[in-house]
């Protein structure tokens, strides 16, 4: 299993993430030009056609960048495209190592650890009067009231 992602699916990360971010100007240069020729009926119907070109220009790269930026992320396999559950597992090991490490370190954070710890004992008296588990330190039953 690799560790480390390739330069390929790096580039069309980088790619897709570039793709969306031009899609993404090119929509919202959309409402700045409306903005700018509100009320001006010089402009004609190509304005119209223009902007809604760049509007839907503008969301198609957002889908075809964020399509591309997936499997540069996750990788082929890993993103579904190709039905490989080996292949998947190795494009998906870099992003599997490192949820487990941030969810080590939140839990560390936490104080709290897992696996390594024996866990705390506890000592139970049972209640010669009525069979309930109480405190080990409990004078009296916490359900009858008869003393330990």
């Amino acid at each position: 299993m690799s560790k480390k992602i390739s330069e390929e699916r790096q580039a069309a990360y980088y790619l897709g993430l570039g793709l969306m971010i031009l899609g993404g100007l090119l929509f919202v240069s959309t409402f700045f030009s409306f903005a700018t020729h509100f009320g001006d009926f010089s402009v004609g119907p190509a304005f119209g056609k223009s902007l809604a070109l760049r509007a839907f220009g503008g969301m198609a790269l957002i889908f075809i960048g964020g399509i591309i930026r997936g499997i540069g992320a996750r990788g082929v396999a890993g993103s579904g495209v190709v039905l490989d559950p080996e292949k998947a597992r190795d494009d998906l090991e870099p992003y599997a190592r490192m949820t487990g490490g941030m969810l080590k370190d939140a839990l560390d954070e936490a104080d709290i650890g897992i696996g390594r710890k024996e866990p705390e004992r506890v000592v139970m008296v049972k209640c010669q009067a009525c069979g309930t588990l109480n405190q080990e330190a409990a004078k009296f039953c916490q359900e009858c009231g008869q003393k330990m």
